[in-house]
């Protein structure tokens, strides 16, 4: 697997739980020079099973990725300048999930507007979810509903865009066209 030498490029790999969706980008990540990986989570130093999530995530990692652990995409991505790795954008619904649809639609066209402008590599890991149950909480169907919109405008902006399943990775772009609205 080659990486082009385009320096404006947004990858977004998608999947499952459990997918290979964070290893598949890492992977990708390993073919570029310098790297800033921004951790998308809160710290949840009382989840034993999230920490040693972390601690497996960190362990896999290069040394000499520049790491973020944030919960504020938006001001890191005004920051950054070096090509990134995001994972996981479900970070990015949880900081904003409280927020009212006037002020999520704002951080969309935000978040979106500061990807377009980057210059460098930008891989971006995304959860699929609502595959099959609905949510029986208010919450839960809420965040399936706004990754679920977020993500379509990702692909939009993406020039490449990758399905992880069962360990393996799918080029959507290859075997896929865009649904007419």
């Amino acid at each position: 697997m080659k990486i082009g030498c385009n320096l404006d490029k947004i990858i977004f790999i998608t999947g499952g739980m459990k997918s290979g969706k964070s290893e598949f980008a890492e992977y990708l990540g390993t073919k570029i020079k310098k790297l800033t990986y921004i951790a998308l989570s809160d710290e949840r130093l009382e989840d034993i099973a999230w920490q040693k999530k972390i601690i497996k995530h960190r362990l896999r990692r290069p040394k000499e990725w520049k790491l973020v652990e944030t919960n504020n995409l938006i001001r890191t991505l005004e920051r950054e300048e070096d090509s990134i790795l995001i994972d996981s954008i479900g970070g990015f619904i949880m900081e904003n999930i409280n927020n009212d649809d006037e002020e999520w639609n704002d951080k969309i066209s935000l978040l979106l507007d500061l990807l377009k402008k980057r210059i460098n590599i930008t891989l971006i890991v995304g959860e699929q979810v609502g595959w099959s149950l609905v949510s029986e909480y208010e919450i839960g169907n809420k965040y399936i509903e706004r990754i679920g919109v977020l993500q379509k405008e990702i692909t939009k902006i993406s020039q490449e865009n990758w399905l992880t399943i069962n360990g393996r990775a799918i080029k959507l772009d290859n075997i896929s066209f865009e649904i007419p609205i």
